[in-house]
């Protein structure tokens, strides 16, 4: 079973991938492919650079990752640039990643932009985390991010009523753990009987 676990910035995904993984889930964790195609020396790393020039480039050779989300996302036609150099080579990776998981009971693919990409073909269910737009800036804030850039990140994410709508499952997570915890074992122990 293929699952695709989805959500706006600030929602808990990750937390959410977590108590999936807890409970056995094997978990495909989209942006950390992401930052593995962007390591120093990786093609992707060149083609950035190419489209958003050496300032998004460390000392060190690494990618300053807030520097790219500054300029790639102050304006629509810079994000799709970003899109259309990242998506297809995390599509391709994860591709390999889920065929060589295909033996595991449940695999969870971990993708904020699940929707934006239009990869819910890979998944056989759709997970979408979910919490009030409010909650979701002052997540992300507290991770760190500045406000103006968050509230540019969620206007290009598919809207939150859409997510809800086409999700096959939905997980409140604007309350307590313990309420996140027993929704994901409602889910998971439907996951199971489904495929078992």
């Amino acid at each position: 079973m293929k699952v695709g676990l989805t959500g706006g910035i600030g929602s808990g995904k990750s937390t959410v991938a977590e108590m999936f993984a807890r409970r056995g889930a094997v978990v495909i964790d989209a942006d950390a492919i992401a930052r593995e195609l962007v390591e120093p020396g990786e093609p992707a790393l060149h083609e950035l650079v190419d489209e958003f020039g050496e300032s998004i480039i460390a000392a060190d050779g690494s990618l300053k990752r807030s520097e790219l989300a500054r300029i790639a996302f102050h304006d629509p036609s810079a994000t799709e640039r970003l899109n259309a150099i990242m998506h297809p080579l995390i599509r391709a990776e994860t591709q390999r990643r889920l065929a060589k998981a295909a033996d595991a009971e449940v695999i969870l693919y971990d993708m904020p932009l699940l929707f934006e990409t239009h990869q819910e073909d890979l998944v056989d269910v759709v997970v979408v985390v979910d919490v009030p737009e409010a909650q979701q800036v002052k997540r992300a804030v507290r991770r760190g991010l500045d406000e103006a850039d968050v509230r540019r990140r969620m206007e290009v994410q598919t809207s939150r009523s859409r997510r809800v709508t086409e999700a096959d499952f939905v997980i409140d997570n604007s309350g307590s753990r313990r309420n996140t915890e027993r929704q994901v074992q409602g889910i998971w122990d439907e996951l199971r009987a489904g495929v078992c």
